[in-house]
């Protein structure tokens, strides 16, 4: 019994997300209404209160559930070697491609203001206790240059996800990854 439970709570969370993810393209989420997303996921309001105290509390599951799932595949590779940051910046476009929906609503800033800066924190945390730890660079020009850094990657990929992913997870995750090492020297090389 419990078990069937768990899977129809999974199912309820996962139908309440998706329908706060759709309305999240089209309008902010201080626009939106519980009764339209439950609306839209054919579930009741006190089963939508069973899960979330309101919108905001779904749209913070959401993206602390990403920043999670984020932050595993951050500490998977190992950051200083070259292949391995490839590697995990393709994993992080996979999942970017598996959930597009999702991040073509929550990269829109109006729609969804707090995710973004919730992944510059997780990347700029990262980056400062793995790349730029032992750098000739002051904490304060540290975190200058992770927000360059960051804000860049995340328009590359925000500009990818408008221009409808063309590019191969791969392909994108070596050019992050060449703008990041070699800056401007990448435009010498090519």
């Amino acid at each position: 019994m419990t078990e069937k439970l768990d899977r129809r709570k999974k199912y309820t969370r996962k139908v309440l997300k998706e329908s706060l993810v759709k309305l999240l393209v089209d309008k902010p989420i201080s626009e939106i209404t519980v009764k339209e997303i439950c609306q839209l996921a054919d579930i009741n309001r006190s089963t939508f209160y069973t899960h979330y105290h309101d919108h905001y509390d779904l749209l913070d599951k959401i993206e602390e559930e990403i920043t999670e799932d984020m932050n595993q595949y951050l500490h998977s590779y190992r950051y200083d070697l070259e292949e391995e940051s490839i590697q995990m910046t393709e994993k992080i476009l996979e999942y970017v491609v598996e959930h597009k929906l999702m991040f073509e609503a929550l990269l829109n800033k109006e729609a969804a203001p707090s995710f973004e800066k919730r992944m510059m924190a997780l990347t700029r945390g990262f980056m400062m206790n793995n790349w730029m730890s032992g750098s000739a660079l002051n904490e304060r020009e540290s975190e200058y240059l992770s927000s360059f850094v960051i804000s860049g990657a995340i328009y590359v990929i925000k500009d990818w996800i408008e221009a409808g992913m063309e590019a191969s997870p791969r392909e994108m995750a070596v050019m992050i990854n060449q703008f990041i090492n070699h800056g401007l020297s990448y435009l010498e090389e090519s």
